[in-house]
């Protein structure tokens, strides 16, 4: 019986220690925040809204000095205004505070690298159209 309780309590003392090991993932996705980094993707501004959609991710931009002149850059490029536009930029990712609504993540524009328009054909978006 004791050897029983014993043999319960290592199993009980792994499966704890298990648990923290968790810790530095954490750290790792906080790194990755609050970096300044390159990133490539589309470009959406619409009604008073900028999004950055990469392979992975959703960002809200923050609209700023750098986001308005990318904004004028972006509007000779666009034939409709919800087109996408191709871009590389330099940015500072931030997560949104709590009591905001909007993307878990943020990007603060730092730099514009690239900019270029994207043919409709290979876009992934899906228009609505109306029969006239």
């Amino acid at each position: 019986m004791q050897k029983l309780i014993v043999i319960l309590l290592i199993a009980t003392l792994f499966i704890g220690c298990k648990k923290d090991t968790k810790s530095p993932s954490s750290v790792v996705e906080s790194e990755e925040v609050n970096s300044d980094r390159e990133i490539s993707g589309s470009f959406f501004y619409f009604d008073d809204s900028a999004v950055l959609q990469t392979n992975r991710e959703l960002f809200g931009v923050i609209i700023n000095e750098k986001s308005q002149e990318l904004i004028k850059r972006t509007k000779p490029l666009k034939e409709a205004p919800t087109d996408e536009v191709a871009v590389t930029l330099k940015v500072k990712v931030t997560k949104k505070p709590e009591h905001e609504e909007g993307w878990e993540n943020r990007v603060e524009i730092i730099d514009i690298i690239n900019v270029s328009k994207v043919d409709q054909k290979d876009s992934d978006i899906i228009k609505l159209r109306t029969e006239e």
